[in-house]
């Protein structure tokens, strides 16, 4: 464990330096395209450019295993942030946020021998739009076979509860920063390593099902229906490829914008909820589906949407279709303290990652 601890300092320490200085580095080593096969990649990403692979829903995972003593990430600068992860060690942040950040060393002075980096993109990044550009290594080095992919997987469709909006905030007036948003510290990412499944994610802070937050009453143009099909966030250039992955489980945590503010028809709630069940079911037709509520909503609109989503379900039953279920968190009341804006602590993550955890490892009898 001391060891496990050292080599976590060392690599943090390194990160850190890397980022507050200029990483304008001569691309020495050996440069690891993007297109090597050895790259597990996870996640919603466009191969358009094979060379750049480009993203915006956070969750996105990049992993390898590379032989020598280093390691530096190349990224399209203003990339944003990244949690990275070095043969198990506790997982650290960088940052590609500035327009000369496009190398980032992530790893030194390891052993001679095969090491495992795993990188998940940290935010919702439909500004941004990251470009992951390749690895650079000890000269002489190369990748070797990938880690094996986990044989479980699950799906996330959610607002910014699922993104990690805050997380990383301990003040619950603050707003919205790309540097206090962390996805892998949320209830979805947790639950998806401890159930040692592959997570697949479509959030985005803000979405509802038919009215995003404050939107008219009558709708919004752009809703989660609307992006679900797509590739990358508010972009309909590339159709999703579905067949990329199919996922076990699908978790749907959506309904907390369209009745965040006072404009909202529930009778549009209920029947887009409706047609948005039978969209995900069209594309996983033997996925279970978990349709989930909370934590932020309360008082008549929490009421509002369990009643619409039990609704939902017995409907789905009633057609036959048994597996689609129902899961609601605790609604958070500040005991674990707030994250930016009222949105969920870390403490209040890991009360929800608990949660579901214990639930899908018995739905899925994942043991």
């Amino acid at each position: 464990m001391k060891t496990r601890n050292i080599l976590a300092s060392l690599l943090i320490m390194a990160s850190t330096l890397t980022t507050m200085g200029s990483t304008t580095l001569p691309l020495q080593g050996s440069i690891i395209p993007a297109t090597d096969p050895n790259i597990q990649y996870i996640g919603r990403i466009s191969f358009k450019n094979p060379e750049a692979p480009l993203f915006t829903y956070p969750g996105v995972q990049i992993n390898a295993r590379f032989e020598g003593t280093s390691l530096r990430l190349h990224f399209k600068p203003e990339s944003g942030y990244f949690m990275v992860t070095i043969d198990g060690s506790e997982a650290f942040k960088v940052g590609f946020t500035a327009k000369e950040d496009s190398v980032v060393t992530v790893a030194v002075a390891l052993p001679q021998g095969v090491h495992e980096v795993r990188i998940m993109n940290a935010i919702e990044s439909y500004q941004r739009r990251p470009e992951f550009r390749g690895f650079i290594l000890d000269e002489g080095c190369h990748l070797v076979a990938p880690p094996a992919m986990p044989s479980r997987s699950i799906e996330f469709i959610g607002n910014s509860i699922t993104c990690g909006y805050g997380v990383e905030s301990m003040n619950a007036p603050d707003p919205f920063e790309d540097a206090t948003e962390n996805h892998y510290l949320t209830y979805a990412a947790i639950s998806a390593r401890n159930l040692g499944a592959a997570e697949y994610v479509v959030a985005r802070s803000g979405i509802g099902v038919y009215r995003n937050y404050n939107g008219p009453r009558t709708g919004s143009p752009d809703p989660m229906p609307t992006q679900y099909d797509y590739t990358n966030f508010d972009d309909h250039s590339e159709l999703w490829d579905f067949t990329r992955y199919t996922p076990d489980v699908v978790c749907i945590n959506l309904g907390t914008n369209d009745t965040s503010t006072n404009n909202y028809d529930g009778d549009l709630l209920l029947e887009a909820y409706r047609k948005f069940l039978k969209q995900v079911r069209g594309h996983h037709p033997k996925a279970k589906i978990v349709l989930l509520c909370g934590s932020m909503l309360g008082g008549k609109e929490l009421e509002l949407v369990k009643h619409h989503l039990d609704q939902v379900c017995q409907e789905a039953h009633d057609r036959g279709d048994n597996e689609v279920y129902r899961f609601d968190f605790t609604p958070q009341n500040g005991d674990l303290k707030y994250g930016a804006s009222w949105h969920p602590s870390l403490w209040q993550h890991q009360k929800m990652a608990g949660e579901l955890t214990s639930y899908l490892r018995v739905l899925m009898g994942w043991f």
